[in-house]
């Protein structure tokens, strides 16, 4: 157990830091980010609090096994946690919060539109695909570039009761053949952009650079 706990570390290291190469080579080409959170109250976890994510994906298009490219996602979000002053829980450790984690990629041609995604905390209900920063990107040989739709979903529980205490959906279109298309690069983005300012203003749609 605490070999594959010291490979497991080992790979979210390695991935980090494939993220962090991709993001200082191609900044300047990775489109905006739609951001949207809910929560019912400014989350008061002290810092230190102990969390733990979940092993398997939130129900979804992306849900069952975690794959290479969800663990891609899990690395980023488990490094935006904590830089909020959380702290990852060992193997065996009991922790208060729970983190669930899903992403979704999905190709179209530019400038179609994508169906509004609903999500909401405690009753409070938004949508996303209003199309901020979305959809942009033609081939100036001739006919539209194919496009990937990206979507980090992270929701993160009170473990002991299962209810949501702060859910976001962070989305953005890349160009299918383009750097920013990469897993650690994509992920590295999402996560960074969804907790920008965390906890974020509740049901605020925002574009995020």
């Amino acid at each position: 157990m605490a070999h594959d706990t010291t490979m497991m570390r080992h790979t979210y290291v390695a991935l980090l830091a494939a993220a962090a190469l991709a993001l200082g080579g191609c900044a300047t080409a990775v489109p905006p980010v739609e951001v949207t959170r809910f929560h019912n109250a400014v989350p008061g976890w002290a810092p230190g609090t102990r969390y733990a994510i979940a092993t398997a994906p939130l129900d979804g298009p992306s849900a069952g096994m975690p794959s290479i490219e969800w663990n891609s996602y899990r690395a980023a979000v488990d490094q935006q946690l904590q830089r909020q002053g959380l702290v990852a829980a060992g193997s065996n450790e009991k922790a208060p919060l729970l983190v669930r984690i899903a992403f979704e990629r999905s190709e179209q041609a530019a400038g179609a539109r994508r169906s509004p995604v609903s999500v909401g905390v405690g009753g409070s209900t938004g949508s996303y695909g209003s199309g901020v920063g979305l959809g942009i990107g033609f081939n100036l040989g001739g006919g539209p570039k194919r496009m990937a739709d990206l979507q980090l979903s992270v929701r993160i529980d009170d473990a002991a009761t299962g209810q949501a205490i702060w859910e976001g959906r962070a989305l953005t279109a890349v160009p299918v053949k383009a750097p920013a298309a990469q897993p650690s690069l994509a992920a590295a983005k999402l996560a960074e952009a969804l907790f920008k300012d965390f906890p974020g203003e509740s049901g605020r749609t925002i574009s995020v650079p």
